[in-house]
C-alpha cells in the first residue's frame, strides 16, 4: 500500500514511529495529486514548494527529538474561502484571486500547529453559494464517481480530493450541507460541527457577517474513516479567544443511557424522497440496532417548519448581504442559480426576518427536549441523488435541488452538530446518512459512525480515470 492511500491515523503513527518521513508522505501524495486531479479539478491551487518545504522542516524537528502533534507530517487540504497567510482567499471570484490573506484563519493555523502539511487548496463554487463546485475563475470539480453529476458543494473539491486519495484530511465549512453534501456526493465522511466548537474568522474580511451565518456557519472535516474525523475534529478544535462563540468543552460529554436510543427518518416531511436514500436510513438502523442501539421511526419536532425558517433567515441576511457583490462580481451560472433561488424564497420583510429568529428559539428548545428522550437522529443528507451538473440555473431545477437538500438544513439552523457517512449505493454512486445529536455532542455521532462505518466497510479512495 502507498503512502497516499492511508488514512491520517494510520500515516500519523507510521510517520512518527519512523517507518515513513513527512517528505516521504507529501511527496507519495503530491504524486497522487498530479494524477488523479486533471481529471477532477478537486485542487486549484497546488503548494508543491510550501508542502515540501514544510515536510522538510517537521523531519528536522523530529529529528531534534522535539514534541510532535497529532497530524504530524500529514498531508491535508484547506478551502479557497478560508484565509491562509500569503495566498487568496479568493472563494471562487474573479475578481477576488489576488485577495492575499495576511494572517491564517483559526483552522488553518490549528492544522498547521498539528503538524499537517498543506499541499492545496480546493475548489468552491463563487461565493460558496451552491451545491456544484463551479466558478469562472478554477472552473469545475468533477465527482470522482460519476462526473456528470455535482460533487457537491460548497466544499466540492474537499470531498473529491479526499475521496481520490490527495490528502487524507480537507477542510470544508457549512451553512447548509456544505461539508455533509459533498461526503455524500462523493463517498466520504463529512462533519458538520456545533456552533461554537471549530474557531473560525477570516481577518481578511474585518467588516463582520450577518446574524444567519453566524449562527449557522461552521467549519469541519472530510475523511475517509469515521476515525480521522475524530482526530481532525480535536486538532480544528484548538482554542482561539477571538472567536467569542467558541466553546472551551470537552470532547467527550457524558455517556447516554443505554441502549442509546435513535429516531430514524428515513422519508423526510416537506417534499419527495428517493427509495436508495430511504433505504440507507434504514439500513444504517438496522446496523446500528445489531450494536445494541434501540432504534426507532419516528418524526423529531417540525421538520418541515425547520427548513422553512432556515430559507427565511438565509435567504434574508445571508444571501441578501451577499446578492449585490454577488451581482457584481459573480460568474453567470451562480447568478443565475441564485436567481433562481431568490424566485422561489424572496427576502422576508423585517417583521417576519424577526419572527423566524424568535421561532427558531423555541424550536430548537423543542429538539433539545426531544434528544433527551433520543440522543441521536439520522436522516438522509440529500433526500434525493446527486444531481446532474448546473441543475440549479434554471428556476425547475433549483427547485429540484432545494427540495433534494431539505434535509441539510436542519442541523444549521438548530446549531447542532451532523456527521456525513456512506450507506448503501445506488448504481456508481453512494447514498449515506446524517447523524445528528445535541450541541457538544459530535462524540456520540461519531461512535454511532464507527458502527455503522464497520458494517458497511471503507471503499475509497477511488481512481477517477477509470
Amino acid at each position: 500500500m502507498e503512502l497516499w492511500q492511508l488514512d491520517a491515523t494510520d500515516l500519523a503513527r507510521l510517520i512518527r514511529t519512523g517507518r515513513a518521513s513527512a517528505r516521504e508522505a507529501t511527496q507519495s501524495v503530491l504524486k497522487r495529486l498530479h494524477a488523479v486531479n486533471p481529471a477532477i479539478n478537486a485542487v486549484v491551487r497546488v503548494l508543491e514548494e510550501e508542502a515540501l518545504a514544510a515536510a522538510d522542516a517537521a523531519d528536522a524537528k523530529q529529528a531534534r527529538g522535539e514534541a510532535l502533534g497529532p497530524l504530524h507530517g500529514v498531508p491535508v487540504t484547506t478551502k479557497v474561502n478560508v484565509d491562509q497567510a500569503g495566498l487568496p482567499t479568493d472563494n471562487g471570484v474573479v475578481p477576488l484571486k489576488d485577495f492575499i490573506a495576511e494572517h491564517d484563519s483559526p483552522v488553518v493555523a490549528n492544522l498547521k500547529r498539528a503538524g499537517a502539511i498543506i499541499v492545496g487548496r480546493t475548489n468552491a463554487p463563487a461565493f460558496s453559494m451552491r451545491i456544484f463546485t463551479d466558478n469562472a475563475l478554477h472552473g469545475r470539480t468533477l465527482n470522482p464517481l460519476d462526473p456528470a453529476v455535482t460533487p457537491g458543494g460548497s466544499s466540492g473539491g474537499a470531498g473529491a480530493a479526499t475521496a481520490t486519495g490527495i490528502g487524507a484530511i480537507a477542510h470544508g465549512n457549512d451553512i447548509g450541507g456544505s461539508v455533509r453534501i459533498p461526503a455524500t456526493c462523493n463517498g466520504v465522511v463529512g462533519l458538520r460541527v456545533g456552533y461554537g466548537r471549530i474557531p473560525a474568522f477570516n481577518l481578511s474580511a474585518p467588516g463582520g457577517r450577518p446574524p444567519g451565518a453566524v449562527i449557522m456557519a461552521v467549519q469541519g472535516p472530510h475523511t475517509r474513516t469515521v476515525r480521522d474525523a475524530r482526530l481532525a475534529l480535536a486538532v480544528m478544535a484548538e482554542g482561539d479567544r477571538r472567536d467569542w462563540r467558541w466553546n472551551d468543552v470537552p470532547m467527550r460529554g457524558p455517556d447516554p443511557a443505554r441502549p442509546i436510543r435513535v429516531a430514524i427518518v428515513p422519508e423526510v416531511p416537506g417534499g419527495t424522497s428517493h427509495p436508495a436514500q430511504v433505504e440507507a436510513v434504514r439500513q444504517a438502523g438496522r446496523h446500528l440496532a445489531a450494536a445494541g442501539y434501540a432504534v426507532e421511526e419516528v418524526l423529531p419536532p417540525d421538520i418541515a417548519r425547520a427548513i422553512e425558517l432556515w430559507h427565511i433567515i438565509c435567504v434574508t441576511d445571508v444571501f441578501g448581504s451577499l446578492w449585490p457583490a454577488m451581482q457584481k462580481m459573480g460568474d453567470p451560472d451562480g447568478i443565475a442559480a441564485m436567481e433562481a433561488w431568490l424566485s422561489l424564497h424572496k427576502p422576508a420583510d423585517l417583521e417576519t426576518y424577526i419572527a423566524a429568529m424568535t421561532e427558531r428559539e423555541a424550536l430548537a428548545l423543542r429538539w433539545m427536549q426531544f434528544f433527551e428522550a433520543y440522543p441521536l437522529v439520522i436522516m438522509p443528507v440529500l433526500c434525493g441523488l446527486p444531481p446532474k451538473q448546473g441543475a440549479d440555473v434554471t428556476k425547475d431545477g433549483q427547485a429540484e435541488v432545494l427540495d433534494n437538500m431539505r434535509a441539510a438544513l436542519i442541523a444549521p439552523l438548530l446549531g447542532i452538530p451532523g456527521l456525513a457517512v456512506p450507506v448503501g449505493k445506488h448504481g456508481g454512486l453512494r447514498t449515506g446518512v446524517q447523524i445528528m445529536a445535541m450541541r457538544n455532542r459530535e462524540d456520540i455521532c461519531l461512535d454511532a459512525g464507527e458502527v455503522i462505518e464497520a458494517a458497511e466497510g471503507i471503499v475509497t479512495p477511488v481512481d477517477p480515470r477509470g
